[in-house]
């Protein structure tokens, strides 16, 4: 944990490879030193067929799942700084987004734990 999956639209994939577009979300949150760095996951989805604000305007949308225990502040950097690092990426992208959503402790289990 944590998880970072990389939802965008095709084409974004023609502008910048998969492996670099992980690479970059992942060293971004590598460098807010919110996590261990054997513990970030990223993975991308890309879409041939959407609708962004009524047309197939280009996308990404990163949703983070993190285990609970940061701040708000933290939180909000984490999203501030990914988002960033996509935009001077992809400059040509007029859609990029991200949230933040918290795994609870006291349900999270992993093969470790059992």
């Amino acid at each position: 944990m944590p998880h970072f999956i990389i939802h965008c639209s095709q084409e974004v994939l023609n502008l910048k490879s998969q492996n670099q577009l992980m690479q970059d979300v992942f060293e971004t949150a590598n460098a807010t030193g919110l996590f261990d760095k054997n513990d970030i996951k990223v993975r991308v989805q890309p879409f041939n067929e959407f609708i962004v604000g009524g047309d197939k305007t280009n996308f990404i949308h990163v949703f983070s799942h993190i285990m609970q225990g940061r701040n708000s502040q933290q939180k909000a950097e984490l999203s501030k700084a990914i988002v960033l690092k996509l935009k001077t990426l992809l400059p040509e992208i007029s859609n990029i987004a991200m949230n933040v959503h918290e795994f609870e402790k006291a349900t999270y289990c992993n093969r470790n734990m059992v």
